[in-house]
């Protein structure tokens, strides 16, 4: 199992890269995102996955631990293969995919190449319990409560910090973790990713001032 590759980038190609480690090149299959971050002769670091196919054995690269969580949370829906979780991972960030799961943003997820309605609710819909216990129970990486393991782990939380300590500081002030979250991940997804913490409480305090407006 090939957990990490360390080396100098010698080819970048649709989709993938080729990791030159100490004289061995490596294809590793990449989203766009993390594509973006490469240029041929420089030094690299990637974590990995590796698949075992009976036609193949393909290498995964991200550039963080958030995007390998959010790949190994995707694969695991049942018609998402790697092409799939690579091709969402192109077009939203870690942060930005956990609020459109927990926000049922179907129209978010259907913008990656391949991925239409009926996929994108079946993400949701598989995906979105576990994130939502996750957030309830606090699981950060981050030197907050919880272990951050398993599906929507610490990782993807420390990606998109802001949300959940808004959810944390409303589960705080006595909103139950569930209802937070709906509230957050949809002023989340209006406001952007780049929506700061003060922001993100603000927006969902009226939200949940009118609990109509947020069901």
């Amino acid at each position: 199992m090939i957990a990490k590759l360390t080396g100098i980038v010698d080819t970048i190609g649709g989709g993938f890269a080729v990791i030159d480690v100490g004289g061995v090149g490596y294809l590793v299959q990449c989203s766009g995102r993390t594509l973006a971050g490469l240029s041929p002769g420089a030094r690299v670091s990637l974590v990995t996955d590796m698949q075992v196919r009976e036609d193949a054995i393909v290498l995964y690269g991200f550039a963080d631990t958030a995007e390998q969580e959010c790949f190994r949370m995707l694969t695991g829906v049942q018609g998402v293969g790697g092409k799939g979780a690579l091709s969402i991972l192109a077009v939203v960030t870690p942060g930005d995919l956990v609020a459109a799961i927990v926000s049922a943003d179907r129209a978010t997820l259907t913008r990656a190449p391949g991925i239409g309605p009926k996929l994108a609710t079946r993400i949701i819909n598989e995906l979105r319990a576990s994130i939502e216990k996750t957030a309830a129970h606090g699981q950060r990486t981050d030197g907050g409560s919880g272990a951050g393991s398993g599906v929507a782990g610490g990782a993807i939380w420390g990606a998109s910090s802001g949300v959940a300590d808004a959810v944390s500081a409303l589960a705080n002030l006595g909103f139950k973790p569930t209802e937070a979250l709906d509230a957050v991940s949809e002023v989340a997804a209006r406001l952007g990713g780049e929506a700061g913490t003060e922001a993100l409480i603000r927006g969902a305090l009226a939200k949940l001032a009118r609990p109509e407006e947020v069901r």
